[in-house]
């Protein structure tokens, strides 16, 4: 069924708002159940972090990816059987070795490790196979751009004065704009333990499960032992609440760089356009101290690439910057990336380039560079920053790390996560003791996977009737660093159009759609939504 346009708008069976993977998945599922669909992306590039670096997937259990999302990396799989496929590798020198999931299952013909282009072609795959009506660079007019009659969205507006109407809305964005304007009730920040009885929310301080935090007592001022002297880029002089307390601060963010190693291929880092090496004395500091980490999460993807990511205590991760990022204006979002964007080339082009470094990890970092077949009209840079967390819908049922970890049933499955409950830092500040400290690093492993409650991407029947959620689903900060992952992202944006489809079929609220048959229809996609083994 064709969308069509009419004097007062586009109009559509469903609306979907956001070019992410989720977005995407959402738009072709809404299609295979027989509705009309338009996709309205803010960015240009669709499939999100999916093809815009973060190609060493973290996929926790796959048996439990099912439907599209797995057909998603069913086509990863058949791209790379191509000879074509290898440019800079052959095949056979890529496998297995060392990664902790396969990168190639031959048996469940899936892929799980690619590079961005390759995500991003599979995107457009779907958008022209299942005639997507995309509208791109639209941003929605976040102040008064969504118009609402009796609990419901009758129609929203972007930027550029277009209207989209629609029976069913879909919000796939990270930040969860769409929600936000229809004034559904959401969250940012940490919860205290107290809300849910959690254990891991909230502040951690001096928690340390992963390797992120600073090992050796590292001084924190310009001049060492000298507190007049101010302190170094990247501490807050904030101190953590005491532990267990809510904030409203934000897991770091930071871009997922596509790098390689293969000089006819590699660009080398360039200077940002705002560049202060004493922006990195901390990092020059940690060297000193005998750190010799940097290149452990140099995660190899096919052709000499690599999906490179935060590690260790002083990295990508821009920790303590993104805090105002959710709520912001579209204006100071830009210059929150570009600060970020600036950061981290900073430091790539610091550890390359500044005479300070030790001499064996500079020559090291010497021979990577960014990608020049990656991002090309984006200067080789990835298209979008990695929104870890935004905004957290609260619906009727909250995601906590109860049904994370395996404690409380979930009711009304409709996908199933895996991973960790992984929170990155949080804040960087100095200790009672005196020396510089990361907080909020968290990674508690998950024994079993878990389902996804269907009430967890709808919302309270007396804020909107006709919007799903599944990317800024209802979900504790420490629970949604299980949830975030791109393969859910997409498990969830199916299951979400396929309830939506229901819900027009029958002519009834999203909150009224009635399980049994959804479970039906999602089974039928072959969704997982509980443990077969």
């Amino acid at each position: 069924m064709a969308y069509s346009q009419r004097k007062d708008g586009h109009h559509a069976d469903i609306v979907i708002y956001g070019g992410t993977s989720a977005g995407v998945i959402a738009a072709v599922q809404a299609t295979k159940m027989g509705k009309s669909v338009i996709v309205i992306s803010p960015d240009v590039h669709l499939g999100g972090l999916s093809a815009s670096g973060l190609g060493f997937t973290d996929t926790g259990d796959k048996s439990v990816i099912g439907g599209l999302a797995r057909t998603f990396y069913q086509r990863v799989y058949q791209h790379y059987q191509q000879a074509n496929a290898w440019n800079w590798q052959k095949k056979e020198e890529y496998g297995n070795k060392g990664q902790g999931t396969p990168a190639i299952d031959g048996k469940d013909r899936t892929m799980w490790i690619f590079e961005p282009h390759v995500a991003e072609q599979i995107m457009e795959d779907f958008v022209k196979e299942n005639k997507l009506t995309v509208y791109r660079d639209e941003g929605l007019a976040r102040e008064a751009g969504v118009e609402m009659k009796d609990g419901k969205i009758i129609s929203i507006k972007t930027l550029s004065g277009k209207i989209f109407r629609a029976k069913m809305f879909i919000d796939a964005t990270y930040e969860g704009d769409l929600m936000a304007a229809a004034k559904v009730n959401y969250h940012v920040g940490r919860e205290a333990n107290a809300v849910y009885q959690e254990q891991w929310n909230g502040v951690q301080a001096m928690v340390f499960q992963h390797s992120h935090y600073f090992k050796n007592n590292i001084d924190p001022y310009k001049k060492p032992g000298d507190k007049t002297s101010g302190l170094l880029a990247g501490i807050s002089n904030d101190q953590p609440g005491p532990n267990g307390t809510a904030d409203h601060k934000l897991q770091a963010y930071c871009y997922r760089m596509c790098l390689t190693d293969r000089p006819e291929n590699r660009i080398e880092f360039p200077k940002p356009d705002r560049y202060n090496p004493m922006d990195y004395e901390l990092l020059l500091r940690v060297f000193n101290a005998g750190w010799n980490e940097l290149f452990n999460k140099y995660d190899p993807i096919p052709n000499h690439k690599t999906d490179t990511n935060n590690h260790g205590p002083f990295s990508t991760d821009f920790i303590g910057m993104n805090y105002d990022y959710p709520e912001a204006t579209y204006a100071k979002r830009k210059e929150i990336i570009k600060a970020h964007e600036n950061y981290q080339k900073g430091l790539m082009y610091f550890m390359a380039n500044d005479p300070r470094m030790p001499k064996d990890i500079q020559q090291q970092v010497k021979k990577w560079g960014l990608a020049k077949d990656e991002f090309k009209d984006n200067g080789n840079w990835p298209y979008q920053i990695y929104v870890r967390e935004a905004r957290r819908m609260v619906g009727d049922f909250v995601m906590t790390e109860h049904e994370v970890l395996g404690k409380k049933e979930v009711p009304n499955p409709i996908g199933m996560g895996s991973y960790a409950l992984d929170s990155h830092n949080v804040q960087r500040y100095v200790t009672p003791a005196g020396y510089v400290q990361n907080e909020g690093d968290i990674g508690v492993k998950a024994p079993k996977p878990y389902g996804i409650s269907y009430q967890a991407i709808v919302p309270k029947r007396t804020e909107c009737k006709n919007l799903l959620v599944p990317v800024c689903l209802s979900s504790s900060h420490i629970a949604y660093g299980s949830v975030r992952m791109e393969p859910v992202f997409m498990i969830l944006a199916e299951s979400a159009a396929t309830a939506a489809s229901l819900a027009i079929d029958h002519k009834i609220n999203i909150q009224d759609v009635k399980y049994n048959q959804l479970k039906n229809l999602l089974l039928n996609q072959k969704q997982c939504l509980t443990l077969t083994h």
